[in-house]
Formats: structure tokens, C-alpha cells, sequence
């Protein structure tokens, strides 16, 4: 299993607008990405409420995962998202 450590950078966390665009981009990944934050249990990148009950805030820390062929570029993608304000 690969996992990304990454810091949410986007003004709005991961509420509305950006958790669907977030939710969007997980599902047209090849891998199956879960989302958690560090001290909680994954939850799929592709749900919608599942991400935004998260809660995960400009400046939190979440754990991107996957197992698979594609985990990499898939981990890679979302992270890029979750890093990239605005």
C-alpha cells in the first residue's frame, strides 16, 4: 500500500466546491484512493460525504492510499489538488 502524507492548502478546506471537485478527480483515478486523517480510519476519495465529514480545514494534515498498479500516479494527482491553492 502507498500512502501520501499531505497538507490541505486550499483556502476552503475540503467543504463544498472543492470537496466535490476533489471527489470528481478521485473517481477518474485508476486506483480506489482512500482519504483519513492521520489519527482516523480511511474513508473512500470518492465519496462525497464521506470526504467532507472529514472536516479537513486549510493547514490539516490528511493520508492519501492505495494499492494497486496505478497507486502512484493516482496518490500523485489527488495530492497535487489538495496542495495547490486556489
Amino acid at each position: 500500500m502507498l500512502e501520501r502524507r499531505v497538507v490541505v492548502a486550499i483556502e476552503e478546506g475540503l467543504h463544498a466546491r472543492p470537496a466535490a471537485l476533489f471527489v470528481k478527480l478521485a473517481a477518474e483515478q485508476p486506483a480506489a484512493v482512500t482519504i483519513r486523517t492521520p489519527d482516523g480510519s480511511p474513508v473512500p476519495a470518492s465519496s462525497i460525504l464521506s470526504v467532507m465529514t472529514l472536516g479537513a480545514r486549510l493547514g490539516d494534515e490528511v493520508v492519501l492510499a492505495a494499492e494497486d498498479d496505478d497507486a502512484g500516479s493516482s496518490l500523485d494527482a489527488l495530492a497535487t489538488y489538495l496542495t495547490t491553492a486556489g
